[in-house]
């Protein structure tokens, strides 16, 4: 006898863009036969209203009540894109965050909008985002923009055995979808744009080139034994990282990184290049922790 599949699980807040997510998870869901959990998190204020005007309850409940009304118009959303999926909608008590870490133990993702309102009012702002990728036990899709169904997944490749579970994620999800995967390595040196010209040209770069491209050969190979349907297209760039993700995921349906690695993308969440990516890829970002 089989379990209950794990969901996918949004978090709603009102906005617009939640219900974009909200919507994006329900087509999801509907790939994999799996339920949807739309997910608002309610943390009332004890402090900051003069008791005399209002009670503490009353506070607690127009906030149930506004909460009751988002899931309402995400359920709505969630059933008009996809009828056929089976969608559970649950008010949870607590900060954003801690909340969407302690859903993700038992989803397959967690999808959030790009902007934030009401309870999740600056969930994608500085470190909270980076926080929710970093340690939540799923992976996480930011979701942007309306790509086309028949555009490739793209997934950022460092070398490292942590972006396996990347890898792995994108075969899945362009498998699931019936598009390309496009494999995307990255290599800089800090003497490419420094003023050393001797030392640069000490480097050679053809060969710095071949070996990138052997060892994106060597990590893709297993999983295309495992993804035959999957055409991937390798692509390696003397670039850096962001720019040329960012670049390919504008004509990408989604793009997939790794939550840690090495190389061209070290402390892809720990500052400026995954908040670039968060902030601005132009297609749904699926930030993805290794398994281990």
């Amino acid at each position: 006898m089989t379990g209950t599949p794990a969901p996918v699980v949004v978090g709603v807040d009102g906005s617009s863009s939640a219900l974009e997510a909200v919507a994006w998870a329900a087509r999801e869901c509907a790939r994999h036969r799996i339920p949807l959990r739309l997910v608002h998190a309610l943390l009332v204020p004890v402090r900051g209203y003069p008791e005399l005007l209002i009670t503490e309850y009353e506070v607690r409940q127009a906030m149930e009540d506004q909460a009751k009304t988002w899931l309402t118009a995400a359920e709505a959303v969630a059933r008009e894109a996809r009828p056929d999926v089976d969608v559970e909608a649950v008010t949870a008590i607590g900060a954003a965050v801690p909340v969407l870490i302690g859903e993700s133990k038992g989803a397959r993702m967690v999808v959030l909008g790009s902007q934030g309102l009401g309870g999740f009012t600056g969930l994608l702002i500085g470190s909270t985002a980076v926080g929710l990728s970093a340690h939540g036990h799923c992976p996480v899709v930011v979701v942007r923009g309306t790509p086309a169904d028949d555009a490739p997944v793209v997934v950022g490749v460092d070398g490292s055995p942590a972006s396996e579970a990347a890898i792995e994620f994108a075969f899945a999800a362009a498998s699931t979808r019936g598009v390309p995967l496009t494999a995307v390595m990255t290599w800089t040196d800090f003497l490419v744009d420094s003023p050393y010209n001797e030392a640069r040209l000490a480097i050679d770069w053809e060969k710095v080139d071949e070996a990138e491209q052997r060892l994106l050969a060597e990590r893709m190979a297993g999983w295309q034994e495992k993804y035959p349907d999957v055409h991937v297209d390798r692509v390696v760039l003397r670039d850096r990282p962001v720019r040329a993700l960012l670049k390919l995921a504008e004509s990408a349906q989604l793009l997939v990184v790794g939550s840690r690695g090495h190389g061209g993308f070290t402390g892809m969440l720990l500052g400026s290049t995954s908040q670039a990516l968060v902030y601005h890829a132009p297609c749904p970002l699926a930030v993805v922790r290794p398994t281990s």
